[in-house]
């Protein structure tokens, strides 16, 4: 088993995994966007260095864009196999996708009414893909995957487990005669107040799990909840917005339903709660089918007709219009909006609107990079050194209340990991999906265990079942390797 990792390599983003088996097979797992902007994002426009037609297989581990979002460019490309996936998953595909190429597109035309003004419209480059091309990739989607049963594809035996990450999300036990290969995908966080945990997996000979948080553990639930509702509760006093950055999928949901439940207990005030996200309302129609994955409590109450995301205060906002209509309601209101980091999205016009207030309040329930705009903020407010952010071209000053709740991560933390890898025997461990620095503090508690951990190089192949690296890292890789900060927007 050969593998060569074409994206989250030491880094976090834009997932794509090729294996190489027996008989010159060829099945990509997963086939992601690039986030993180600047040199991260130039890579999406690469030429794939194998050609997209010649392989045998697509399996997706999930939805998230940067797991999912180059997949389109992949069709574009040539290629014309099937897309394996467990039927969740392609239901939240159709909604990232779609909502990337329009993105993508808009993106396009504003860049070049700008760069027509300054002629240098020569040098913006085109979306990656368009909604044709989404509908195409779509075409080849084989939602078949379901957790605990064996598929067939091209002569591999995949069986799929329950990640806990987000809705659908998977990991795959690949089984052929040249082995048992464990791939995480994302894994999924126990403390988390909405996915079911992740099952065990089986023994194997081989693991490439994810490390995104593998140097640290997560708040508690409890601690987490008890800290979001003092900062609502606070906020609330302080009478203005109260604005929540949030990604689409899972966190949404995961505020919903926990907004629900401290209004419902009289924990916090009965305010107005705004979804100011469209593409976070398709993706909560997800749950309603699929809510065997869910806690129990959530679960139940979908059976039993109840909808556990929308408090009684919700209003869903769809247009752009009613978007703008939100910032000249009176009174404290929390708005969710999109995006998780605040580089794009409605999120933005909000802030331009309420940062500037004292009575703002800015609940973040997300990483933020900090290259971000939520990076800065959050910079700012833990050093009192930020007077400006600079938003849509405009310089706003930040006086707003700033509540960093640490505890809502979708991604398993070192103690998941551990706990992952702790039924799977001993397996060789590769590292994948996490910045170098991290898995490199990872490496040493593998070895405690009596397990065998490498870092997969980026782009380089490496074989599965072989020796791996001296001292677990590649020949060259320095720590600094990895751009800071990279973790990804729609995976986090």
């Amino acid at each position: 088993m050969r593998l060569q990792s074409f994206g989250a390599a030491c880094t976090v983003t834009g997932s794509m995994h090729l294996l190489t088996l027996d008989g010159g097979r060829r099945i990509l797992i997963d086939c992601g966007l690039f986030q993180g902007g600047g040199e991260m994002e130039a890579r999406n426009h690469e030429t794939y260095p194998f050609d997209p037609a010649d392989l045998d297989a697509v399996i997706l581990t999930h939805a998230h864009l940067d797991h999912v979002g180059r997949l389109p460019l992949l069709v574009n490309r040539g290629y014309r196999g099937p897309v394996y996936c467990t039927p969740p998953t392609a239901a939240l595909a159709e909604t990232v996708l779609l909502d990337s190429a329009r993105l993508q597109v808009e993106g396009y035309r504003q860049d070049l009414r700008r760069a027509r003004r300054q002629d240098r419209e020569h040098e913006v480059l085109p979306p990656l893909y368009d909604e044709e091309d989404v509908h195409r990739a779509l075409a080849l989607l084989r939602p078949v995957l379901e957790f605990g049963q064996a598929t067939d594809v091209a002569g591999l035996r995949v069986t799929p487990g329950r990640a806990g990450h987000i809705l659908g999300s998977a990991y795959l036990l690949l089984e052929s005669a040249d082995g048992r290969l464990i791939m995480s995908g994302d894994l999924g966080n126990r403390k988390s107040g909405l996915q079911l945990d992740f099952t065990p997996p089986p023994q194997a000979d081989a693991v490439v799990i994810e490390t995104t948080y593998a140097n640290r553990s997560h708040r508690t639930w409890p601690a987490t909840l008890a800290e979001f509702s003092d900062a609502l509760r606070v906020s609330v006093r302080a009478g203005g917005k109260i604005l929540i950055p949030s990604f689409a999928i899972e966190r949404s949901q995961t505020i919903l339903h926990t907004l629900k439940k401290l209004m419902d207990c009289g924990e916090v005030p009965r305010i107005p709660v705004f979804l100011d996200s469209p593409m976070a309302a398709r993706a909560t129609r997800a749950y309603f089918e699929f809510g065997d994955e869910l806690v129990p409590e959530v679960r139940d109450a979908l059976r039993g007709g109840e909808d556990p995301f929308a408090p009684s205060t919700l209003h869903v906002v769809l247009t752009g219009d009613e978007s703008q209509r939100i910032n000249r309601y009176d009174g404290p209101a929390v708005i969710l909006a999109g995006n998780g980091m605040m580089t794009g999205g409605r999120i933005q016009h909000h802030l331009r609107h309420h940062l500037w207030k004292p009575g703002t309040s800015l609940i973040i329930v997300s990483y933020q990079s900090p290259g971000s705009l939520g990076g800065q903020i959050v910079a700012g407010a833990d050093t009192g050194h930020l007077n400006t952010v600079k938003i849509m071209g405009e310089d706003i000053a930040v006086r707003a209340q700033v509540h960093t709740i640490g505890g809502f991560s979708a991604h398993a933390d070192q103690d998941d990991l551990l706990a992952f890898l702790s039924s799977t025997g001993n397996p060789h461990v590769w590292l994948v999906h996490g910045e170098v620095a991290v898995m490199d503090a990872f490496l040493p508690e593998l070895a405690l265990r009596g397990l065998k951990g490498d870092i997969v190089p980026d782009r380089q192949e490496v074989d599965l079942l072989g020796g791996g690296f001296s001292g677990g890292r590649p020949s060259g890789l320095a720590l600094d390797d990895a751009p800071p900060g990279t973790r990804s927007e729609a995976g986090e």
